[in-house]
Formats: structure tokens, sequence, C-alpha cells
């Protein structure tokens, strides 16, 4: 495998994605807080949302990252990259909008008690967060540590894999932010 290939796609998956996501701070209120009518969250509590996971994600990701780079130190790299193959479809549908039953920690609920400016700098921040853990992990190294996903049963997965559906899992409420604006606009 290409791993300097890989961890690009990664990089420009997060860069289109969080760009994309930035875009919805710059929206009016109107549509901002627009209650779709099947009761679920406004563009705003999505925004946060997006925010929080990413927080609890990246706890992980950091966890996984040093545990990665320490393996690096005893396991064979060229090995690992070798036998390694990303598997895109196990992870494409994580990007899709109700594509499957997704329960959620309570934790990762919006609560409405930040501003809109706060979420938007913790999100850029979060985005690169990312990009710095993808640079100290440059040379293949996030493939030596892996950690449970239960999320469409991904199973063990690795660090780089953990920041690429960090980005899936953005671009999912991308499309329901979209549904949301839409709605609002018919009506």
């Amino acid at each position: 495998m290409d791993i300097f290939r890989y961890i690009q796609d990664i990089k420009v998956h997060l860069k289109l994605t969080f760009d994309e996501v930035d875009g919805w701070f710059r929206k009016d209120k109107k549509t901002l807080n627009h209650q779709p009518s099947n009761g679920g969250w406004t563009i705003q509590q999505i925004l946060e949302h997006i925010y929080l996971t990413n927080f609890y994600l990246l706890i992980l990701i950091e966890k996984g990252s040093k545990k990665a780079m320490k393996n690096s130190l005893n396991l064979d790299l060229e090995s690992e990259m070798e036998n390694y193959s990303f598997n895109k479809e196990n992870f494409d549908r994580v990007g899709e909008h109700g594509a499957f039953e997704w329960i959620r920690p309570e934790h990762m609920e919006p609560k409405g008690e930040m501003s809109l400016d706060e979420i938007r700098s913790l999100i850029t921040q979060q985005y690169f967060q990312c990009l710095q853990y993808l640079e100290v992990m440059k040379n293949g190294e996030g493939l030596l540590y892996k950690t449970t996903m239960t999320v469409n049963e991904l199973g063990k997965i690795n660090v780089y894999e953990y920041i690429y559906f960090l980005s899936l899992h953005a671009q999912r409420h991308i499309t329901q932010m979209k549904k949301n604006e839409s709605e609002m606009i018919k009506n």
C-alpha cells in the first residue's frame, strides 16, 4: 500500500468536509434554527453535535496516535504497510445519513449552551488537530494501533481509519443539514 497516498487522501477528505461544515456557519439565523418537521435537530444543534462527537473521537485518536508511535519502536512497520488494505466500502456507509441506525451516547447530544462562534472556532481547531496527528504519523505509524469501533460493526480500526471516520461522521450530518435547509425553503 502507498501509505503516503492514503494519508493524502484522508487529508483531502478532511479538507473538503471541514470546509463544507464551515460554510454552514454563514447561514442566516432562520436557516440555522429551523426545526425540521420530523422533530430532529436544527442545523445549529447538528453543528454542536459534530463538535461534540469530534471532541470524543479526538480523545481516542490522541491515545491511539501515542500508542501507535510507541509501537513503531518495536513492530515491523514495513510488514504492516505491505499487508494493509483499506476496505473503503465498510466505511462509506458511515458518511451516508440514514444508511443504518446509529444510537449516539447522551454526551454527544447538543445542549444548546455554546454560541455558534464558539462551536465554529472549536471545529476549526479540531480540523487542525487531525492534520497534526496525520503529520506525527506521516510514515505509516497509524497502522500500528487499533481500537474497536462499534458503529456499523466496523470492528478494530487503526488510527488513520479513526480520523477518516471522524470526517465521514461530519459528512453524514452535512446531508442532514441540507435536508433541513431544503425543507425550510419548501415551507
